[in-house]
């Protein structure tokens, strides 16, 4: 498939179940909220290593907020419920409660009964040292810490449901300069929809990576497929395809992850960043579009490029 001189690969992104939540972080002004939300998603690129993926999904006007102050939406994903909970106890307590003016909700719906959840303030509220309060409003429970700038307010704990991590998109582009436009109008076609966020810096990751290594202790290592600098040397390179015209060769690849709380949601991220990339077309720099996987054995979620890109042409 080729728009706009772009290529669009016949393959797919793989991606697998995750678990996932939603909180919503008020405070003051929009710049207190934001920075708690920026600090409780630091260090959130990969499970790899990370312990959870997450991100800002949005910022919230103030209307809209429990508590009828500004906030913001906040996304954390990880592989299991209990690795989830834990996550979200620690960055809540170092980055949230930390934060001059703020307090936390749940940003999903409670479940039925015995719905899976995690601890917001259920487990902070004893820094509050015995002077802590519990209040109900509406069959809610909400605790309430003191601090030095007068009390921090959690909501008891807040749903994980069942999501989906991983969806992704490679870009090949002719230099970095092409690569990082593309890449940046993508993401921010994607920041646009709700339910997804980008885990890596700026959305953006320049060491994609494949399942394992010669070294048997890591589990995971350069895609060199896809390493431009690799070209000649590594002899299933994916440069060396795709019909590039002399004067054209591929010099940088950047991958965008997703992680989104449904398999649609993911999907139609994707398919929004690459209507976004294939705007700029070859005129921009960028050559193809493909995508990671690792031959279906990763995960059950299987988004083809070209029949997501052709349910954007056709709607």
């Amino acid at each position: 498939m080729n728009r706009n001189g772009v290529l669009i690969d016949d393959t797919f992104a793989e991606a697998f179940p995750m678990k996932a939540t939603r909180i919503v972080i008020t405070a003051h002004d929009i710049v207190w909220a934001r920075h708690a939300a920026v600090s409780a998603t630091g260090f959130a690129t990969s499970v790899i290593a990370c312990g959870c993926e997450a991100g800002i999904e949005r910022e919230i006007q103030a209307g809209e907020t429990p508590d009828g102050r500004p906030g913001v939406s906040v996304l954390l994903f990880s592989m299991s419920g209990k690795e989830l909970a834990k996550q979200l106890e620690r960055r809540v307590g170092q980055c949230v409660l930390t934060c001059p003016t703020t307090a936390v909700f749940a940003g999903l719906a409670p479940g039925p009964a015995g719905s899976d959840a995690a601890a917001l303030g259920k487990n902070l509220r004893f820094f509050g040292d015995g002077w802590q309060i519990a209040k109900m409003i509406d069959g809610v429970r909400y605790w309430r810490v003191p601090v030095m700038d007068g009390e921090f307010v959690a909501q008891e704990d807040t749903p994980v449901v069942k999501a989906v991590g991983g969806g992704n998109l490679l870009l090949l582009a002719r230099d970095t300069d092409a690569a990082l436009a593309v890449a940046e109008a993508a993401v921010a076609a994607m920041k646009r929809l709700p339910n997804v966020v980008m885990p890596f810096p700026g959305g953006v990751v320049r060491s994609g990576s494949k399942v394992g290594s010669r070294y048997a202790n890591l589990h995971a290592s350069t895609n060199d497929a896809f390493c431009p600098s690799l070209v000649g040397l590594v002899a299933h390179s994916e440069l060396v395809r795709g019909g590039s015209t002399p004067g054209e060769e591929i010099g940088c690849v950047m991958e965008i992850v997703i992680d989104g709380l449904t398999e649609a949601d993911v999907g139609e991220a994707m398919r929004v960043g690459m209507e976004a990339a294939v705007a700029m077309g070859r005129a921009g720099g960028l050559l193809r579009i493909s995508a990671g996987n690792y031959g279906g054995k990763l995960g059950p979620y299987h988004f083809h490029l070209r029949k997501l890109f052709g349910a954007g042409e056709a709607s």
